[in-house]
C-alpha cells in the first residue's frame, strides 16, 4: 500500500481502490452517484431537522474542505478505475488529551461486497493512528444497517453501547450502535490484522 500527497489528507492506493481527498470538481460526479443510488443510500443519510429540498453537493464539499483546512475533518472519496464509488469522512477530530475522531462512510450499491469499504475504513484508521497520532476511532451505525455493521465486525471494532435517538437520519432522530478501536489494540495495523485473519469478530457483538 502506497501513501502519498498532502500529509493531512493523503492519497492511499490499495490495488484498484484509490482513497483520496475530495475536490470541488467532484460535485457533479458525486451528485450523479448519489442520485443513482437513492433507494440504497437514503435510509442511512444524515438529514437536517426541519430542512427540505435538494441537497447542495458543491456546498457540502466546500464545507468539508474548509473543515479540512482547520484539521478537524478528513474528507475522502473512494475511486475504482477512476470512477467515484463512495465517500469516507473522518470528522470531529480532537487532539491533545482526547486524540479521537469519528468515521463515516457510504458506497454505491454496485461497489458493495467487493471489500472496498473495509479496506478504506482500515487504511484510513491506520493513517489516523500512525500519521496523525490519534488514539481512538469511533464508528456509529444504525441497528438496521446490516452492511455497515458487517464492516465493523470484519475489522474488529469493539461494541461500546447504544445511543438513543443519536443522529438525525432520513428525516428523524435514530438510534445508533457505537463501535471503537484504540491504537494499542492494533499494533500491526487494522488492515494487516484483518488480512492476516487475526480479527476477533465477537468484540462487535451487540447485547
Amino acid at each position: 500500500m502506497l501513501a502519498s500527497g498532502a500529509p493531512f489528507v493523503p492519497t492511499i492506493d490499495d490495488g484498484e481502490l484509490r482513497i483520496r481527498s475530495i475536490r470541488t470538481r467532484d460535485a457533479r460526479e458525486l451528485e450523479r452517484v448519489l442520485l443513482e443510488n437513492r433507494p440504497w443510500l437514503q435510509p442511512w443519510e444524515a438529514t437536517l431537522p426541519g430542512a427540505a429540498g435538494r441537497w447542495n453537493v458543491r456546498g457540502s464539499i466546500r464545507s468539508l474542505l474548509d473543515q479540512a483546512s482547520s484539521r478537524v475533518t478528513m474528507p475522502f472519496v473512494l475511486e475504482v478505475d477512476g470512477a467515484i464509488v463512495g465517500q469516507l469522512t473522518v470528522s470531529n477530530i480532537q487532539y491533545g488529551a482526547v486524540s479521537s475522531a469519528s468515521l463515516g462512510y457510504w458506497v454505491a450499491q454496485s461497489a458493495a461486497g467487493h471489500g472496498y469499504t473495509p479496506i478504506a475504513v482500515a487504511a484510513v484508521t491506520d493513517y489516523c493512528f500512525k500519521s496523525i497520532g490519534l488514539h481512538r476511532m469511533e464508528i456509529c451505525i444504525r441497528p438496521e444497517n446490516k452492511p455497515s455493521l458487517r464492516v465493523v465486525e470484519k475489522l474488529g471494532f469493539r461494541y461500546e453501547g447504544k445511543r438513543d435517538r443519536y443522529i438525525h437520519i432520513d428525516g428523524d432522530w435514530r438510534d445508533h450502535y457505537c463501535f471503537a478501536l484504540v491504537r494499542e489494540e492494533v499494533p500491526r495495523g487494522v488492515l494487516n490484522r484483518w488480512r492476516d485473519g487475526a480479527v476477533d469478530e465477537s468484540v462487535a457483538a451487540r447485547d
